[in-house]
């Protein structure tokens, strides 16, 4: 599954319950998405579409590099 096919609530699910999961101690409750309040839901949602939006720049903006002229395009010197 690439970047483009990932939607931020999907991503902002699963982030906040791996978060879950490696945080949570002995003992203690785990919160589940269903059960957070609607505006901490919505601030995990938007940080998620920004995180997947700066990771798709950031994947894309690097230019391929050619490290082999072309034929004929080649400089030589000494």
């Amino acid at each position: 599954m690439s970047i483009q096919e990932v939607s931020a609530e999907q991503f902002a699910q699963l982030f906040h319950h791996y978060h879950q999961a490696l945080t949570n101690e002995s003992g203690s409750t785990h919160e589940v998405w269903t059960d957070l309040e609607p505006a901490e839901r919505t601030r995990m949602v938007a940080a998620a579409r920004l995180a997947l939006l700066e990771t798709e720049q950031v994947h894309t903006a690097r230019p391929a590099r050619n490290y082999f002229a072309k034929p004929g395009e080649a400089e030589w010197g000494c």
